[in-house]
C-alpha cells in the first residue's frame, strides 16, 4: 500500500501544483479558483464521516478503496481534455471526492497491516512514501511542461496532465495486486481480548487536541504568501523551500513513527512542542537562516502529524469501529484546519504578532491535552476503548 501511496501522490499532488493556474488559463476568476479549492477540501474531508461509517458497516474495505482511487486518480489525466473551466472544476472536486471515499477504508486497512511492524512506524513509512510521491509528482510534471513549453502554457499543461496517467495506472495495478494477495487485511490484526467497541473520553479528548493542533498549524500557502509579500524569497525559490519542507517531513515521519512505537503519545507531545516554535521564526524574523530553521521545524511537525495522529487511533479504537473513527477524525480535523487557516489569514492581515501568538498557543494547548490523554490511557484497563 505504500507504493500505491507513492504513485497516487505523484498523480494528484503533481496536478494540485498546477490546478490554480490551469483554471485561470481556462478563464476562471480568482474567486472561482478559491471557491473550487475550498469546495474540494470541504467535500474531501466532510464526506469521510459517511464513508467511514459505510466501511465499518459493510466491511467492503477493498471496494470503497478501489472506487475512491478510481475516481481520485483518473480525474487527474481527464483534466487534459477539459475545454472549459467548469469541466475542469468538476474534475478537481471529483478528485477530492474520490479521496474522501477511499480514505477511511484505506486507513483502516493500513492500521491492520501496520500492526506487523508497529502502528507508528507503519503509518510513518506510508507518510514517507507519500511525501516522496508528493515531491516527485511536481518535478515530473515540471519536466513534461519544460519539454513541451514550445506549445504554449495551456497545451503544455494539458500534456503534463495527460502524462500523469502513467503513475495513476501504476497505482491501480499495484492496488489490484495487493487485493489479490491480501483479500482480508483485517486478519493481520490478532486481538488477544475482545475490546469494547465504543468511543470513550480518550477518543473525544484526543480529537479536541488534534483539532487545536490543526487550527494552529499554518498551511504552506500562508507561509508562501508571507515570503512573497515580504520579499524574503523569490517566486522561483519558494517551491524549493517547499521541497525542503517535504524532505524534512518525510524523514521526521519515520523518526517520530519509530519513537511513537517506543514511548507512545509522548512522541506526539514532543513533536507538537517542536512545531509550535516554527511560527515565531518564520513570521517574526527577517533572517533567512532563522526562517529556514523555522521551515525545518514546520516540516518536523508536519511529518509527525501525518504519521502519529492516525497511529494513535489505531491503538485506542477497536478494529470493528476504526474506519468510522477515521471518518470522524478526518471530518473534524479538516474542519478545524480550514477554520484555523481562515482565522490565521484574518489575523495576518491585522497584526502578524497576533497570528503567531494564536498559532503557538493553540499548539501548546494541544500538547497539554495530549498529556492528559496519555495519562488516561495509562490508567485505563487493558482492552477498554
Amino acid at each position: 500500500m505504500g507504493l500505491v501511496s507513492l504513485f497516487s501522490d505523484m498523480t494528484y499532488e503533481g496536478a494540485r501544483s498546477l490546478t490554480g493556474p490551469y483554471l485561470g488559463l481556462l478563464g476562471a476568476s480568482a474567486f472561482v479558483v478559491g471557491l473550487v479549492a475550498g469546495l474540494g477540501e470541504f467535500i474531501g474531508y466532510g464526506l469521510r464521516l459517511a464513508t467511514g461509517l459505510l466501511a465499518d458497516r459493510t466491511r467492503n474495505y477493498w471496494l470503497l478503496t478501489f472506487l475512491g482511487y478510481g475516481l481520485n486518480l483518473l480525474a487527474v489525466p481527464l483534466l487534459a481534455l477539459a475545454g472549459r473551466w467548469e469541466l475542469a472544476a468538476l474534475l478537481i472536486v471529483a478528485e477530492r471526492m474520490g479521496k474522501a471515499i477511499r480514505k477511511p477504508a484505506r486507513d483502516a486497512m493500513m492500521s491492520y497491516a501496520a500492526r506487523q511492524v508497529g502502528t507508528g512506524y507503519g503509518f510513518a513509512l506510508e507518510e514517507f512514501l507519500d511525501q516522496l510521491g508528493a515531491m516527485l509528482g511536481p518535478l515530473f510534471l515540471a519536466l513534461i511542461i519544460y519539454l513541451n513549453q514550445g506549445l504554449g502554457n495551456l497545451a503544455s499543461y494539458r500534456r503534463g496532465f495527460a502524462f500523469l496517467l502513467l503513475p495513476a495506472l501504476l497505482a491501480m495495478v499495484i492496488l489490484t495486486l495487493s487485493r489479490l494477495k491480501y483479500p482480508q487485511p483485517q486478519n493481520f490484526e490478532v486481538r488477544e481480548k475482545s475490546p469494547v467497541v465504543r468511543f470513550d473520553r480518550r477518543f473525544w479528548l484526543y480529537l479536541a487536541g488534534t483539532s487545536l493542533l490543526a487550527a494552529g498549524f499554518a498551511d504552506f500557502p500562508l507561509l508562501g504568501f508571507h515570503f512573497q509579500k515580504k520579499l524574503i524569497f523569490s517566486g522561483a525559490s519558494i517551491p524549493l523551500v517547499y521541497t525542503l519542507a517535504m524532505g524534512v517531513d518525510a524523514v521526521a515521519a519515520l523518526i517520530f513513527g519509530k519513537l511513537f512505537d517506543r514511548i507512545g503519545l509522548k512522541a506526539l507531545m514532543i513533536s507538537t512542542i517542536i512545531s509550535a516554535l516554527f511560527a515565531p521564526l518564520v513570521f517574526l524574523s527577517s533572517d533567512r537562516v532563522l526562517i529556514i530553521a523555522g521551515i525545518v521545524l514546520w516540516g518536523v511537525g508536519l511529518g509527525a502529524l501525518e504519521s502519529i495522529l492516525k497511529a494513535v487511533i489505531a491503538n485506542i479504537i477497536a478494529a470493528e469501529r476504526r474506519a468510522t473513527a477515521y471518518g470522524i477524525f478526518n471530518a473534524i480535523f479538516g474542519a478545524a484546519w480550514l477554520a484555523g487557516s481562515a482565522l490565521m489569514g484574518f489575523l495576518y492581515d491585522r497584526q502578524i504578532l497576533f497570528m503567531v501568538l494564536f498559532s503557538v498557543a493553540a499548539q501548546m494547548a494541544a500538547a497539554v491535552i495530549f498529556y492528559f490523554v496519555y495519562r488516561i490511557i495509562h490508567r485505563s484497563e487493558p482492552g477498554v476503548v
